[in-house]
């Protein structure tokens, strides 16, 4: 039976595997926290922008970005033809919504800021460019099924310097919870090493180009649910 001391000292056959299995591939690491650095560098250079922040989902991710552009009370536009989860964040966020009739596919804007849900796009240079907060999905039904997951895209240093620490409590990964100055307002949004490592391993099994997974036909429309009425 699995013994729940000392803590963090899970016996091998309790861990999952996938750490240890990109050793195989390739990928050397001393500390779990390079494992999502690995991963986020394979995934920037792929979709062609400079820096990729590791999430542990898209829906967050989009949060995240609101969060770091801070002007709350804004009123953002977005298509009325898409997930549930992406407005119930903007009001989360502490924005307004305006549902707008649009055709899109693969990714949208949150208008009018340089914030685009990306949850239907993953393919080889897909980086819109113009320092834009490009926010992709690693869910099961996705390309790169991670299970739970997610990525932003951005080339700004910037909004890099923030998401990387608001998105694991305000923290820095390289330092120890007891050395750290904490001097971000973060949360628990972080991509774990164990996921990042499965993510790695797909990537690795991955084809070059996709076409885009979703659009506004893949969505009911959601002003029609009565939280929005």
């Amino acid at each position: 039976m699995y013994n729940t001391w000392p803590l963090g000292k899970i016996p091998k056959e309790f861990q999952r595997p996938e750490p240890d299995q990109i050793r195989e591939l390739g990928y050397d690491w001393n500390k779990p926290h390079e494992i999502v650095e690995m991963f986020e560098k394979e995934i920037a250079v792929y979709a062609g922008s400079k820096y990729a922040i590791a999430i542990d989902c898209c829906t967050n991710g989009l949060f995240l970005c609101l969060k770091y552009i801070r002007k709350e009370g804004n009123v953002i536009t977005i298509p009325k033809h898409t997930y549930i989860s992406v407005p119930k964040q903007i009001i989360n966020a502490g924005y307004q919504i305006n549902f707008e009739d649009k055709e899109w596919k693969g990714v949208y804007q949150l208008e009018p800021f340089n914030i685009w849900d990306s949850a239907g796009r993953f393919t080889k240079d897909m980086y819109i460019g113009n320092d834009a907060l490009q926010v992709l999905s690693l869910q099961i039904k996705k390309r790169l099924p991670i299970g739970r997951g997610g990525v932003i895209l951005t080339d700004s240093k910037n909004a890099y310097d923030y998401l990387t620490k608001a998105r694991y409590d305000g923290r820095d990964l390289n330092k120890s919870q007891l050395d750290d100055n904490i001097n971000t307002f973060g949360y628990h949004m972080y991509m774990t090493p164990e996921d990042a490592a499965r993510g790695l391993i797909l990537f690795n099994q991955l084809n070059t180009t996709h076409e885009d997974t979703h659009s506004s036909k893949s969505y009911k429309d959601i002003t029609q649910n009565s939280i929005f009425s």
